[in-house]
């Protein structure tokens, strides 16, 4: 059987140098190759979702692919996509770099300027160990294959817009469906999470940003089982601690929760700081909570203009929530779509604030009661993110999309709202 060949390549003449190499190599069978990051994590997750099977054997990564760095992509690679070998090709040989890349999950590493009998040894030595790994997961092993749980980041126009209140709602129903969900709290310095929810904590996200693997095991232990049944990865009470969660930490932890939680939904509060781009980056559908007023309206416009230039969001991948929202305002969700060139989601969150008093007052927002307008609201939200089992038939906000930062991945989803 021919081995299936995927090279990840930006730069135009190394394609054609591995094409050619690569279609000479005995039963070997190079795919279309991808140009960057964002083309290599779609397409391996698009041929995960039809079958294990249907993956590459072996994934060829090059030193320059970009946006995201060779080591940090292999990483994503090896931890959704395990059934897949990846081989990193690169100039720098040395015995440092392949250690790193052997820490990141690589099966291989082979050095500029190609060479047809080192890239042949390295491609069937890793061939045969993805053919391995297909054998124990035909044979049921308990091994995750699939392109990882629905990342949804949670962010404010502004302060005071209703953020984590929505975070946590949506995680809410989300896990009240039946799906696994955590409910990350990344508003690092002023993180309220766990005021709203009353929960004593000694562990925050914190503790997993110095952790260069972060195993199963270890992200238990970070976790907070809330009563609800939520997984809660908590912001640290001292809030200058914030600053050790680096955007590379966080691309780490999203990529670990991902491919445990089938929901994993972070709270980013209005503050958008590397940890915070790096999460947005990332996100299969990037929600801006705003409030019908001039102020709130012009942060939206503000922060939507800020993840372009910054290149970490296009406006038309981000969906505006309208929160606080009531027919007599003369500011309604169009107007608000005009102004920020953003999707907005068809379900606005009426302004029913004495529903809310008495939980938020009493930490306790998990027990807002089923009748409540607001809960009705933030929930169908949920369903038309396509977060809740039940609505599975529903719209689905988000798009894949693409990144273009520095920060991580591109990941293009089709329209919000």
């Amino acid at each position: 059987m021919p081995t299936r060949i995927l090279p990840a390549v930006g730069d135009a003449d190394a394609v054609r140098s591995l094409i050619t190499l690569l279609s000479q190599l005995p039963d070997a069978e190079p795919v279309a190759p991808v140009t960057d990051s964002t083309q290599l994590i779609d397409t391996l997750a698009r041929l995960a979702a039809e079958s294990v099977d249907e993956l590459p054997e072996v994934v060829v990564v090059h030193e320059r692919i970009g946006p995201v760095p060779a080591l940090e992509l292999i990483r994503e690679v090896a931890l959704r996509f395990p059934a897949a070998g990846v081989i990193l090709v690169t100039s720098d040989a040395s015995p440092g770099l392949f250690q790193a890349a052997m820490d990141y999950g690589a099966r291989g590493l082979v050095a500029l300027p190609l060479g047809y009998e080192e890239l042949a040894s390295r491609v069937q030595a890793v061939a045969q160990w993805s053919a391995g790994v297909r054998r124990h997961l035909g044979s049921g092993g308990d091994v995750f294959t699939g392109a990882g749980g629905t990342v949804v980041t949670v962010s404010g126009a502004k302060g005071g817009v209703g953020t984590t209140l929505t975070a946590i709602q949506l995680a809410l129903a989300a896990q009240a469906s039946g799906r696994t969900t955590a409910l990350v709290d990344m508003d690092l310095q002023t993180g309220d999470v766990a005021a709203y929810l009353d929960v004593q904590f000694r562990r925050s996200v914190v503790d997993l940003a110095a952790v260069g693997d972060i195993s199963p095991r270890v992200l238990a232990d970070a976790v907070f089982r809330h009563d609800t049944g939520l997984a809660l990865l908590l912001a640290p009470g001292e809030g200058e601690r914030g600053e050790d969660v680096t955007d590379r930490a966080t691309r780490q932890i999203v990529s670990a929760l991902r491919s445990r939680y089938e929901v994993v939904v972070i709270d980013c509060g209005a503050q958008l700081g590397g940890a915070g781009a790096a999460a947005v980056e990332m996100a299969d559908t990037a929600l801006l909570v705003t409030t019908p007023d001039v102020v709130a309206v012009r942060g939206a416009k503000r922060a939507v203009r800020m993840w372009d230039r910054l290149q970490i969001r296009k406006a038309e991948e981000t969906t505006v929530v309208v929160n606080r929202h009531t027919r007599s305002t003369e500011i309604q969700p169009p107007l608000i779509r005009k102004i920020t060139g953003t999707a907005v989601a068809a379900t606005a969150i009426p302004a029913h604030f004495k529903e809310l008093q008495a939980v938020v007052d009493a930490g306790r927002v998990h027990e807002l009661e089923n009748k409540s307008t607001v809960k009705q609201a933030l929930w169908g939200l949920a369903g038309e993110l396509g977060l809740v089992k039940a609505a599975e038939g529903a719209h689905k906000g988000g798009r894949p999309r693409g990144d273009r930062g520095p920060v991580s991945f591109r990941r293009r989803r089709d329209g919000g709202g």
